[in-house]
C-alpha cells in the first residue's frame, strides 16, 4: 500500500525521493498513511497547506481507498478496511511462522561473532547484553533469507590467563578444580587485589605468560588446559536457558602462532615497524594512535591475533560479511583493526564489521571482573527468577515444577527485553524490581499479553462462521501493527537494529489490550471476525519474540 501511494504521489509530480517520505500516523484518525508536504515548500515555492489541498484534489478517488483528504499540511489515506483487512489476516494465515520474513539475504553468507566470555572469568550480567543481542541479530538476518554462522570467541590466553594461573599456584595449589564460575571469579579477582603494587608478582606474572605463550612448561600447560576446559564447561547451561547456539567458536590460543607470523610480515612489508622492541602499527596520521601487535618479549597481543581471525573468517568460512558485536570499549581497537586490514590490502577489509554496545549498569554503579565487583550471570538469573515466582504466587495456586517452569521464563523474558529494547548507543541501568513487572514496557507484559490472547482462544475453541463484519477502530489500529511487522524486520536487518523489533512487540501488545478491553471477543456478534483477529495477534507475536530470542507462554 505504501508502495501504491508513492507511485499516485509520483504520478502527480512529486520527486521520487520526496514521495518516499510517507508514514504511518500515531493517530490513526490522521488516515493509515499519511503524506508530509513540508519538503515540497522550497521545490514547488507555495506553502505547505496549500499544496495539501491541490495533491489531495489532483489525486482524487482512488480504488482500494476510502478517502483521501489534506488536513493541514499532510495529505491523509485511508485504505479500504474490508480491503485491509482479508488482506493482511489471509498473508498471516497463509504464511503463519514465515509472515514477515524476507529473501533480501539469498544465497549470502553473514558471519556474526558474539557474547566472546573469556576463560578463568565470570559470566556476568554484562555478557548478558552482548549475548542477547547478538542472538537476536543472528535470528533477524536468518529469517531476512541469510546462511547465518554464529561465532564465538574467547581469550584463553594472555596476561589475564597468567594471573588467575599465578594466583591459584600462589594461594591455591591442591585445591580441587571447581566448574563453578564464581570460583574462577573469585581467584581472578584476588590476583588482581595482590598484584596491586607487587613488582615481584607482575615480574612472575610475565613469566607464566611467555610460558604458555611458548608452551615451554609441560606441568603449567596440564594447569592451563584443565581449568580451561572445567571454565568452557560452566558456559553450556547459560547458553542453554538463553536459548543461544553458536556454530563455531574459536579460541585465542588457536589464533596466536598465525597472528606473530602475520605481525612478522606486515613488518616486512612495511605496514608495521619495530619501536623499541615491539611491533607496532602506527596509525597516528589516521587519528588512530599506535597499535601494537606484538610485546616486546615477543608475545602475542590480542591486536595481532585478531588479524589472523579475520583471515580465517573469510578463507576457511567463505563469509560474505562479518559482523563483530562486542563492548564499545572496544571501539577504537576494531577501527584500528579494519585500518590495517586496509593497510595490508586484506580483500574484504569492507565487509568486515564491527558495532558496539555501552555497558550494563546496576542502580549501585558499574561492575567489574578486575575487581570482583561485578554480578554473576546465576546469581543474577537466581534474583529474577525468585521475583518471578513471587508475581506468580500472588495470581493463583499451580504445581511447584510449573511455578518453576513458568519463573524461568519470565526470569530470562525480564532480562532479554530490558536487554534489547534499548538502543545499543545507550547505557542501561538494570533496575530488577522495574524488569519483572508485568505491567509496562517489560518482557513480562509481553508474555502476560500473549497468555492472555492464548485463554481467549482456548474458551472459545473453533472459530465461528464469519459472517459480516464492521471493522472499527481498534480492530483497524491492530490491524494496522500487523500489516507494520514485515516493515519493522526490513528495517531491523538493514540497520543492525534490534531495539526496533523489541518497541514493535511492546506497540502490538499495547495495541491488542486496547482491542480486548473496548471489544468484546467471546459472545459478541462479531465473534468470528475477533477471534480471527486474536489468533493471528498471537502469530505475529510468535514471530516478533523469535526473533528477540524470547520464549512465550500460553498461561502465565
Amino acid at each position: 500500500m505504501k508502495k501504491e501511494i508513492i507511485d499516485l504521489l509520483v504520478k502527480h509530480g512529486v520527486p521520487g525521493e520526496i514521495a518516499s517520505l510517507v508514514e504511518i500516523p500515531q493517530d490513526s484518525s490522521r488516515g493509515d498513511f499519511a503524506f508530509p508536504c513540508f519538503a515540497l515548500a522550497k521545490l514547488w515555492k507555495k506553502n505547505p497547506v496549500e499544496i495539501a489541498r491541490e495533491l489531495a484534489g489532483k489525486i482524487g478517488t482512488v480504488k482500494g481507498f476510502e478517502k483521501i483528504e489534506a488536513v493541514g499540511p499532510y495529505v491523509n489515506f485511508f485504505v479500504d478496511k474490508n480491503k485491509i483487512t482479508e488482506d493482511v489476516l489471509k498473508i498471516i494465515e497463509k504464511d503463519k511462522n514465515k509472515y514477515g520474513a524476507n529473501k533480501l539475504g539469498k544465497n549470502r553468507k553473514f558471519m556474526i561473532e558474539f557474547s566472546q566470555p573469556n576463560t578463568h572469568k565470570a559470566f556476568h550480567v554484562g555478557h548478558i547484553r552482548g549475548t542477547s543481542f547478538g542472538e537476536s541479530l543472528a535470528r533477524i538476518r536468518e529469517f531476512c533469507g541469510y546462511n547465518v554462522v554464529r561465532t564465538n570467541y574467547s581469550g584463553d590466553t594472555g596476561m589475564h590467563i597468567a594471573k588467575w594461573l599465578w594466583a591459584f599456584t600462589k594461594f591455591h595449589k591442591g585445591e580441587k578444580i571447581s566448574g563453578d564460575e564464581s570460583w574462577f571469579a573469585k581467584i581472578y579477582a584476588e590476583a588482581v587485589q595482590k598484584l596491586e603494587g607487587n613488582e615481584k608478582g607482575e615480574i612472575e606474572v610475565g613469566l607464566i605468560n611467555k610460558k604458555i605463550d611458548e608452551r615451554s612448561d609441560a606441568k603449567l600447560m596440564t594447569l592451563w588446559k584443565s581449568t580451561r576446559l572445567k571454565s568452557i564447561a560452566a558456559w553450556k547451561p547459560i547458553y542453554k536457558e538463553l536459548d543461544v547456539k553458536f556454530n563455531k567458536h574459536f579460541f585465542e590460543s588457536q589464533v596466536e602462532i598465525a597472528g606473530k607470523k602475520i605481525a612478522q610480515e606486515l613488518v616486512k612489508i612495511g605496514v608495521a615497524r619495530i619501536n623499541d622492541g615491539a611491533t607496532i602499527v602506527d596509525l597516528k596520521k589516521d587519528n588512530l594512535g599506535v597499535w601494537v601487535l606484538l610485546r616486546r618479549d615477543g608475545t602475542v597481543l590480542y591486536s595481532a591475533k585478531d588479524l589472523a581471525l579475520a583471515e580465517d573468517k573469510f578463507s576457511k568460512y567463505k563469509a560474505n560479511e562479518s559482523l563483530i558485536i562486542t563492548n564499545s570499549e572496544q571501539n577504537l581497537h576494531f577501527q584500528q583493526l579494519r585500518k590495517t586490514l586496509e593497510l595490508m590490502k586484506f580483500k574484504h577489509w569492507q565487509n568486515y564489521y564491527h558495532l558496539g554496545y555501552e555497558s550494563v549498569r546496576l542502580p549501585e554503579g558499574k561492575m567489574s571482573s578486575r575487581t570482583g565487583k561485578n554480578i554473576l550471570y546465576a546469581d543474577f538469573r537466581n534474583e529474577l527468577v525468585n521475583a518471578a515466582r513471587s508475581e506468580i504466587e500472588k495470581r493463583e495456586k499451580i504445581s511447584e515444577n510449573e511455578i518453576n517452569v513458568r519463573a524461568v521464563t519470565i526470569a530470562i523474558a525480564a532480562i532479554k527485553y530490558t536487554m534489547l529494547k534499548q538502543d545499543t548507543n545507550k547505557v542501561i541501568i538494570f533496575n530488577k524490581d522495574e524488569a519483572v513487572r508485568f505491567e509496562g514496557d517489560t518482557g513480562p507484559y509481553l508474555l502476560y499479553t500473549y497468555a492472555r490472547a492464548q485463554s481467549i482462544l482456548r474458551k472459545a475453541g473453533k472459530i465461528t462462521k464469519i459472517n459480516n463484519y464492521s471493522v472499527g477502530n481498534h480492530e483497524r489500529n491492530l490491524l494496522n501493527e500487523f500489516a507494520r511487522f514485515p516493515e519493522i524486520v526490513v528495517n531491523a536487518n538493514e540497520h543492525f537494529n534490534v531495539s526496533r523489533v523489541a518497541h514493535y512487540a511492546y506497540t502490538l501488545a499495547q495495541t491488542f489490550n486496547e482491542f480486548y478491553h473496548a471489544c468484546p471477543v467471546i459472545g459478541s456478534d462479531e465473534e468470528g471476525f475477533r477471534l480471527r483477529l486474536v489468533r493471528a495477534f498471537c502469530q505475529v507475536m510468535e514471530n516478533t519474540m523469535h526473533l528477540l530470542g524470547i520464549s512465550l507462554l500460553k498461561e502465565m
